[in-house]
């Protein structure tokens, strides 16, 4: 397998060889590219690899501007750090979307199901019809929590959940009821089980609903604080860093 990485962080790009490696010995990186300038310059001078595993923030921009300068003919899994990109990937070349720092059993799973898919289509079946059907099984998110009440459980709606808080290592489910529960997940987890288009993860201690958001603020030194109706807790703030994703997230 002939593998091409866009990566600008060096340990980041060294850790994704070492588990290349590990995975399969006869995977070949071709590349280690770090911008967008030079993405572009190498699709347009070099043989289409098998696959690109890809950072979004690189040295000169996102790595989406390399999908509005030129036509990538490769699947894509995105290797990065931040979850709010994660339905932006899935509308270009995206087969994955891995949060750092990449797991090997996470990675090698990601290339299981890129030469799965390679070998259950044909040989003349276009990239386009392929990742068609690759969204199709990914848009499958948790629909409902089930949560225990005592001796009872119920059966909470995912758009009935406010946000999910992180408190002292516990995460408890808000509702627009104004009820809390506790959940068994991580915020780890359930960001991997919700649907992007939907939920956020605005900072270590929450993931938010799109619903439920009543204002942004402008916070200081370029942060943002998020207003959720229902939710009389602590501050939920956004980091500067993060910023710009939010809003993009916002306005999709």
């Amino acid at each position: 397998m002939k593998i091409l990485i866009i990566e600008d962080e060096a340990p980041a790009y060294r850790r994704l060889e070492k588990i290349l490696i590990e995975i399969d010995p006869e995977i070949q990186i071709l590349e280690v590219l770090d911008s967008v300038e030079e993405s572009v310059k190498w699709f347009q001078t070099n043989a289409v690899p098998d696959v690109a595993l890809m950072d979004i923030q690189i040295s000169d921009g996102i790595s989406f501007q390399i999908f509005e300068k030129i036509e990538v003919k490769c699947p894509v899994i995105f290797t990065t750090a931040f979850d709010e990109y994660m339905m932006r990937a899935f509308k270009v070349n995206s087969i994955d979307y891995l949060l750092k720092p990449i797991k090997k059993e996470e990675l090698e799973q990601a290339l299981r199901k890129f030469k799965n898919l390679r070998n259950t289509f044909s040989a003349d079946t276009n990239l386009t019809d392929i990742l068609k059907q690759i969204s199709r099984s990914e848009a499958k998110y948790k629909g409902r929590f089930l949560v225990k009440l005592g001796d009872k459980m119920l059966s909470i709606r995912s758009e009935d959940v406010v946000c999910f808080h992180s408190r002292h290592g516990v995460v408890h489910i808000v509702t627009k009821s104004g009820k809390t529960y506790l959940s068994d997940f991580t915020l780890d987890d359930l960001i991997t089980q919700l649907d992007p288009a939907v939920f956020y993860r605005a900072n270590r201690q929450f993931i938010i609903h799109a619903d439920h958001i009543q204002a942004v603020h402008r916070y200081f030194k370029g942060k943002l604080l998020v207003e959720l109706s229902g939710f009389t807790g602590e501050d939920i703030i956004v980091s500067s860093e993060k910023a710009a994703g939010f809003k993009e997230w916002l306005d999709q």
